[in-house]
């Protein structure tokens, strides 16, 4: 990237400053573990100071834009005019709880409903995935394409598990996991979508998809991977992702027969 933008300063800023604190609040993690007060209240602060970073730093840069938090919710401005971040301080906040060392922070900015910058940056490996609309995706200074693989049988995806207590559909996922399973090479489960997107336009994983997401999940890696050459729709075809927050990703020549796999019947409401 021989040029960096204004935005790409602003977002890259923030996020480096968001980090510091979650690195920190990372290393305390594994002593809170087998203590009496346990890690669930510490991650929360982290997520929380994160957050709080992020929002003021991106304030300060663009005062006029609003917010989509995933801890506080979303912030107008009066004049924001459609403009405004979608910002996820922690994804991947299971494995932050449990010392795994695989999560991210996700900032989009949005503008009439149209994302056009988005950033993943993952802190312990210092990866700073960015994309603006129109200019390609870029992992630190090299720009990034999707896999060039041709054939399902060869490839490997990623997806997520929902979760059955916050209303996932066990018995859909495993039709279509099943589906799936019996025509790739192999499926992963890393437990940080805005991750798993960014993999994808990286050319790590070939394809990926996920059901029930929130907007600050899976904002900055839709474009990732359109920038990256790549395809994402919902389950159904549709362009509406952030508002189904369904996912499919993947390359032109795989995105069709995932999506085909994904078509499978099924199970009724209560079925094992």
């Amino acid at each position: 990237m021989a040029v960096r933008s204004a935005l790409y300063n602003v977002v890259f800023k923030a996020c480096q400053k968001a980090s510091r604190s979650l690195k920190r609040d990372f290393g305390e993690v594994e002593n809170l573990q087998v203590s009496k007060k346990g890690p669930v209240d510490f991650v929360s602060t982290a997520d929380h100071q994160a957050e709080r970073i992020l929002k003021e730093e991106l304030g300060r840069a663009r005062p006029e834009f609003g917010f989509l938090l995933e801890e506080s919710g979303a912030f107008e401005t009066d004049d924001d005019r459609g403009r405004r971040w979608i910002v996820d301080p922690l994804d991947g906040t299971l494995n932050f709880l449990h010392g795994i060392p695989h999560f991210a922070i996700s900032v989009a900015a949005e503008e009439r409903g149209e994302i056009v910058a988005g950033a993943v940056y993952q802190p312990l490996t210092d990866e700073f995935f960015w994309a603006e609309k129109g200019q390609g995706a870029f992992l630190n200074d090299r720009r990034l394409r999707v896999s060039g693989r041709r054939h399902l049988q060869e490839a490997v995806l990623a997806t997520g598990i929902p979760v059955t207590g916050l209303g996932g559909d066990h018995a859909t996922f495993l039709a279509r996991q099943r589906a799936v399973m019996a025509n790739c090479a192999g499926i992963r489960r890393f437990g940080a979508a805005a991750l798993d997107l960014a993999w994808v336009a990286a050319g790590r994983f070939d394809g990926y998809f996920e059901m029930r997401l929130k907007p600050w999940d899976i904002a900055a890696g839709l474009l990732l991977v359109r920038e990256a050459g790549g395809y994402v729709s919902d389950f159904a075809g549709r362009s509406e992702i952030l508002e189904s927050g369904d996912v499919v990703a993947a390359n032109d020549q795989l995105h069709g027969p995932i999506l085909k796999l994904l078509k499978v019947p099924t199970p009724a409401a209560g079925a094992a």
